[in-house]
């Protein structure tokens, strides 16, 4: 099951991402961690990456397609995956389905993660986050210590208020219209509520899946035995 999380900053996409990871048994892609670990590895679409980067350009969306592929082809991706950050735009989408298609694999399932704009604002200008692996923390202040790595915690610039709003415009802009995109060519796509505990979020995003029942019952039997 090849699974597209889409949503606006600060809905929760990533921490749901690894959740459902861990509850479906197949591996979260996230664009820019696997964009990094190919530059970081040397590989060849890696390297090509590094060269726009390298320069101050952009990594183009052919190159990266290249790199989501390498990754979709590999034995971890044999029973689908969770695209995290995969799919901004309506090209992008397009792009994706076509690499897709030519590996024989196609999107399964579209969710789509809510939360109200002031919500995102609160949560947001509230987050910070290591400078090392980029982990988010909320609550946490900037020089505060990353559990994870051990480097230091920073409020990055675009988690400002203002900032905050902006990005939001731009997701409006450029991410709301491939909803569309997915729902005109006959793709499942599902809204979840995300103003809730993570928990809750995890459920409603199983429940859309189709697999909630599933999992109750997973916890049942293990309770029996």
């Amino acid at each position: 099951m090849i699974i597209v999380l889409l949503g606006p900053p600060g809905a929760g996409k990533g921490t749901q991402a690894d959740r459902l990871s861990t509850k479906l048994g197949i591996p979260k892609i996230a664009t820019g961690d696997v964009l990094r670990a190919a530059v970081r590895d040397g590989t060849k679409r890696g390297r090509e990456a590094k060269a726009y980067m390298d320069r101050g350009d952009l990594v183009p969306d052919s190159v990266i397609l290249g790199i989501l592929q390498d990754v979709m082809t590999s034995p971890a991706a044999k029973k689908g995956a969770i695209l995290d950050g995969a799919v901004r735009t309506v090209p992008q989408a397009e792009g994706l389905g076509t690499m897709l298609k030519e590996i024989g694999k196609k999107v399964d399932k579209v969710l789509l993660f809510d939360v109200d704009d002031e919500e995102l604002v609160k949560r947001l200008s509230g987050r910070t986050v290591c400078e090392g692996c980029q982990t988010p923390y909320m609550g946490r202040e900037p020089g505060s210590i990353c559990e994870k790595c051990g480097h230091k915690l920073v409020r990055r610039k675009d988690d400002e208020p203002e900032a905050i709003r902006n990005r939001l415009e731009v997701y409006r802009r450029q991410t709301a219209p491939v909803v569309d995109w997915y729902r005109n060519h006959k793709m499942s796509v599902s809204r979840i509520d995300a103003d809730a505990p993570v928990d809750t979020v995890t459920s409603r995003a199983l429940k859309a899946l189709g697999r909630e029942k599933r999992e109750e019952g997973r916890g049942k039997r293990e309770v029996r035995k």
